[in-house]
């Protein structure tokens, strides 16, 4: 299945500039995440096809390739899984490239190159906003140590594989090109075991959890990719690693909520402090500040406080914290509380809001 043209996946013109796909890739992201579509497939397809085209057209050198070539410009064949991606120094390089993308194969032999790893990080809301360090455990495959990664027990080696002669690949004509393919007798290796290391079973790699530190940088929003360069599968030593791709998640905040880079929050108060103005104690991302209540305020009124909110990512500055003011009426009243409201009813003749009297007025103006 053909994949889907990474402007059209954000819903961006090709010349579209980075804050406008960051932009685009922020509102789609916060649709499809799947914290807010749980159980929705088609969502979870979405979120990753929104995440790989950004992982593209926001690195500059990685959308230029996939302006000049397409999706196999940058490693991602024509049945649309991902593989590492390709430098393309000279045309045989790209006509190896489209061949991968067309045919499945290459003319190259991968052998040594490992896979990526993908590992799901859930980090609190603060770490997001202001970033943090994080050390996690990985279940990485690594060279075995007996064996050093030939998979043959110690003292005995790989013999040389006589399907593909010890090329690791094995050549056929598709019509006018003489195409190649990895050996499957020998896995593209070109050598094949005999006795097996023990330690192994002849695999040649075992899993090795391993601890690795992730620094996350303030601001990262519910969904990003941090990928560590390296710190993949191994196959065997001087091979070339894949890459660690770490999805992350946020948790829910109870006070706090997220759009963009402002933070939501809403405030109740009484009715004294909304009649005859107060100070209050707003809570913020880094403690509590004093915020000032003019009188009359009404239930449902935003307050803004600048540089309140989440620091951009990977630049200066800060959002704001939208504050919501909510109305607290009190559930239980003592004798003299009901006295004391019946005394402010009957002194402003039983209107006890003011936007009721609006509306009683307009009705007469309606009826009149």
């Amino acid at each position: 299945m053909s994949q889907r043209d990474y402007y059209e996946v954000l819903g961006v013109p090709r010349g579209a500039d980075p804050d406008e796909i960051k932009k685009a890739y922020r509102k789609l992201a916060m649709r499809y995440h799947p914290d807010q579509n749980q159980g929705d497939k088609s969502a979870e397809e979405a979120f990753k096809e929104v995440n790989e085209a950004y992982e593209v057209l926001s690195d500059p050198d990685r959308r230029g390739r996939y302006d000049r070539f397409g999706h196999v410009g940058v490693g991602r064949g024509a049945a649309g899984g991902p593989s590492p991606p390709m430098d393309f120094t000279n045309v045989g390089d790209i006509f190896e490239g489209i061949f991968e993308g067309i045919f499945g194969v290459s003319p190259r032999r991968k052998g040594d190159a490992g896979r990526d790893l993908r590992y799901d990080l859930e980090i609190t809301f603060q770490e997001a906003a202001f970033g943090c360090e994080k050390v996690i455990k990985i279940p990485r495959p690594v060279p075995c140590g007996s064996c050093r990664g030939t998979g043959a027990r110690t003292g005995t080696s790989p013999e040389r594989c006589e399907a593909c002669r010890g090329r690791g690949e094995v050549r056929f004509q598709q019509g006018f090109f003489t195409m190649s393919r990895p050996c499957r007798a020998c896995g593209g290796t070109g050598s094949v075991v005999k006795v097996p290391c023990p330690e192994c079973s002849g695999q040649g790699r075992r899993v090795k959890e391993e601890e690795l530190e992730v620094s996350i940088p303030p601001g990262v929003e519910p969904g990003g990719i941090r990928t560590v360069k390296g710190a993949g599968e191994l196959l065997r030593p001087g091979g070339v690693p894949g890459d660690l791709h770490i999805y992350l998640s946020v948790k829910q905040h109870d006070l706090f909520t997220r759009q963009g880079n402002d933070v939501h929050c809403t405030i109740p108060i009484s009715f004294s402090q909304a009649a005859l103005g107060a100070m209050v104690d707003v809570p913020t991302l880094e403690g509590k500040v004093t915020m000032r209540l003019p009188e009359g305020t009404q239930p449902g009124r935003i307050f803004r406080l600048k540089g309140k909110g989440i620091p951009y990512l990977g630049s200066s500055g800060r959002g704001d914290q939208i504050v919501t003011i909510q109305l607290e009426v009190p559930e239980k009243l003592t004798a003299r509380q009901r006295e004391l409201l019946r005394e402010f009813a009957q002194e402003a003749g039983e209107e006890v809001h003011p936007q009721r009297r609006g509306f009683l007025d307009k009705l007469k103006q309606i009826f009149d």
